[in-house]
């Protein structure tokens, strides 16, 4: 389904007034809520054995420019040459109590006409209500969320469409898996969630232990990346993916007024001429709003 420009449908303003913050009773879920934070776990498989069988313009990506966890999504999507093949928009930048929404800014929803996301998730499980995140993955087929578990939803992207894939790039190559799976979780851990860890520290000495472990884990990655271009070798690979989204908006974000570390990104002596690497590739450039001038310089790092 395809909505015209003439009938789109926006959301109204963001209300904090009338709707409240974003967080009780959806991020902050209520104590009889016994299930997952991201509970629709489809997973895409070329064969269809899942019940998702990868397909061109079957799907489509609901994502969010300041969500990190989607803005990964957005990338693998275009490594992989998928641009034609699984479409995405994006919701607006802000949310009020009702989560996030389509509004003018960002445009309205392409495929279902919903001006909430909340409505995606309803059209799924009737009285759905838990946490309504990016990035969801919607089947146009079944009118249903396929996902919104973001680690599954790359590597399905990464792995299932290779019959469309529009480059040779493999971000999950078999042999590599173990390593990279490690890395994953360790990144996922120390960097993509600690920074957010140290910003909601209830104590000094909370918000000290969490900083410590950030700068800890990146000064370890600024180690490894002396010797290899990538986190796994030669070629960029889905680690690359999860780690990058977080150094490009740990300047301007995460680390502003040096909340986490006296150091900024330019100061690790390999971690941002890395950093800026993966920048110079149209997937990374092109998918990300708001950097400076100092990223667009090319680096030879010559590893």
């Amino acid at each position: 389904m395809s909505i015209s420009t003439q009938t789109a449908l926006h959301a109204t303003p963001v209300d904090h007034a009338t709707y409240g913050l974003y967080g009780p009773g959806r991020l902050h879920l209520s104590p009889d809520w016994n299930r997952p934070v991201y509970p629709f776990q489809g997973r895409i498989t070329a064969d269809g054995s899942s019940g998702f069988r990868a397909e061109p313009g079957r799907y489509h990506l609901y994502l969010a420019w300041v969500c990190p966890y989607a803005h990964r999504a957005a990338i693998v999507r275009n490594l992989k040459g998928l641009q034609d093949v699984v479409s995405l928009s994006y919701v607006d930048d802000e949310r009020d109590g009702r989560g996030w929404a389509f509004r003018q800014r960002r445009g309205a929803d392409p495929v279902n006409g919903f001006t909430l996301l909340e409505q995606a998730y309803e059209a799924t499980e009737k009285g759905y209500g838990g946490h309504i995140s990016v990035p969801v993955l919607w089947d146009r087929r079944t009118g249903t969320i396929v996902s919104n578990n973001f680690p599954d939803i790359t590597i399905d992207l990464a792995t299932q469409f290779e019959q469309w894939a529009g480059t040779s790039v493999d971000l999950y190559p078999d042999e590599l898996r173990p390593e990279i799976d490690k890395l994953n979780g360790w990144i996922y851990s120390d960097v993509n969630t600690g920074v957010s860890r140290v910003a909601r520290a209830a104590t000094e000495d909370e918000r000290e232990q969490e900083r410590h472990r950030v700068v800890s884990a990146l000064e370890r990655l600024d180690e490894r990346l002396a010797e290899r271009r990538f986190l796994t070798g030669d070629t960029i690979t889905e680690a690359d993916v999860r780690l990058w989204v977080t150094l490009a908006r740990f300047d301007s974000g995460d680390n502003r007024g040096h909340l986490i570390s006296e150091r900024e990104l330019s100061d690790f002596e390999h971690l941002w001429p890395y950093a800026r690497d993966l920048y110079q590739r149209p997937a990374f450039r092109e998918t990300t709003e708001g950097l400076p001038a100092t990223w667009e310089v090319p680096h030879g790092r010559g590893l």
